[in-house]
């Protein structure tokens, strides 16, 4: 079967989720941890949830709400057991399918059980149990890399906690042919330095010497979200105000990344606001170079660029659900910096209709432009092959 186009494009979706299957730690994991890493029980309330070591409970299945008759189930968070899922939110075989019937080329896929940035691992007490959770999930996600007909790109996790570990298993995960990482945004709501602290500096020159990109999924860090919903609300309008709030962080974190001088130091490292939506960007680096001016004219060591020049030299954004920036903001963002993006199987997912949101939304704009946001830009900075 062909590759699928939009518009005469192969489509990049950059922000999808990989359902862990239930075996994949235990099926792994070395024999004398196979009963400690990550497995799946049922829990009094008689749903299924993943458990590591003693019973640290790390949540339900993976926050998907595509059924298995296709139909999605709009208003949860997540369905309760594999058995109500789609195929497709696990076997990769299946999602191959999906990629076909939503018109999409290629998908970068992220993690659930242990946060979108493995920050969940941190609730593990043992740290040799930590590490070696992080690296099964890393042999799994090359296996469904080498599997997935060069469509499917899973990115690795990193155990962050652990600078020496986190430098080893970013070769590890170069050597794997992995194309990316995810990474915690807050380290500091979890004990760790803030990410332009100097505790950091051998984990950046290694992602930069390598040539990973760096993704900051919402989400993947500490529950800054959360403090922003005001409390009382039903689980879905709870639902509907995080998934809204955890853009908040994303502002924080490109705010952040760009004045703190971390770019500077590392001018050829790539980072990517996944699931941010693009939106609010030209009204950040508007607001970053007005007080670039106003606030701090004396005040710029490490700071060789200006806000929006360090944004489009090493900063990516992606859109799934917009309508209004996709089709008036790309220019002012820069065409080279925008990328697309799906979501399967989440909430908030474009499924059933992302070839007729890719199609209508990008339809008037310039071929160029548009072949970058749905393909060129990924294609670059994931360094992703051609399809088979």
């Amino acid at each position: 079967m062909a590759i699928p186009t939009i518009h005469g494009v192969p489509v990049v979706d950059i922000d999808s989720h990989y359902t862990e299957p239930r075996d994949l730690w235990t099926s792994r994991a070395p024999a004398k941890y196979k009963d400690r890493v990550p497995h799946v029980v049922m829990g009094d309330n008689g749903k299924e949830h993943w458990v590591v070591d003693d019973g640290v409970d790390f949540g339900p299945l993976g926050f998907t709400v595509v059924r298995k008759d296709g139909s999605k189930a709009y208003g949860k968070l997540s369905l309760s057991s594999f058995e109500e899922m789609s195929p497709a939110a696990s076997d990769m075989n299946e999602r191959l399918n999906v990629l076909d019937q939503l018109g999409l080329s290629q998908s970068i896929l992220y993690p659930n059980v242990g946060g979108f940035a493995s920050n969940r691992f941190l609730d593990i007490k043992d740290p040799e149990l930590r590490n070696i959770t992080a690296r099964v999930y890393n042999d799994a996600a090359a296996e469904v890399q080498a599997n997935g007909k060069n469509r499917l790109f899973p990115q690795a996790v990193v155990p962050f906690w652990d600078i020496p570990e986190a430098v080893r298993e970013l070769q590890r995960i170069k050597d794997l042919g992995l194309t990316g990482i995810t990474m915690c945004d807050t380290p500091e709501l979890l004990g760790l330095p803030y990410l332009h602290d100097a505790h950091w500096d051998p984990f950046w020159s290694t992602c930069e010497e390598l040539k990973i990109p760096v993704n900051f999924h919402i989400g993947a860090g500490g529950k800054i979200a959360e403090q922003v919903v005001w409390e009382g609300y039903s689980p879905q309008r709870r639902l509907a105000a995080t998934s809204v709030a955890l853009f908040i962080v994303q502002f924080r974190t490109v705010m952040n990344l760009i004045l703190s001088g971390l770019l500077e130091r590392y001018p050829t490292l790539n980072f990517i606001s996944v699931e941010s939506g693009i939106g609010w960007i030209p009204f950040v680096i508007e607001a970053l170079e007005w007080q670039f001016d106003e606030s701090m004219p004396d005040e710029r060591e490490g700071l060789s660029l200006r806000p929006r020049e360090y944004f489009q030299r090493q900063i990516y954004a992606s859109f799934w659900f917009e309508d209004f920036g996709p089709r008036t903001m790309i220019e002012q963002i820069g065409a080279d910096n925008v990328m697309f993006e799906v979501d399967f199987p989440h909430p908030t997912c474009l499924y059933p209709q992302a070839e007729e949101h890719i199609t209508s939304v990008t339809e008037d704009m310039d071929p160029v432009v548009r072949r970058k946001v749905l393909h060129d830009n990924a294609a670059r900075v994931y360094n992703l092959p051609d399809p088979d």
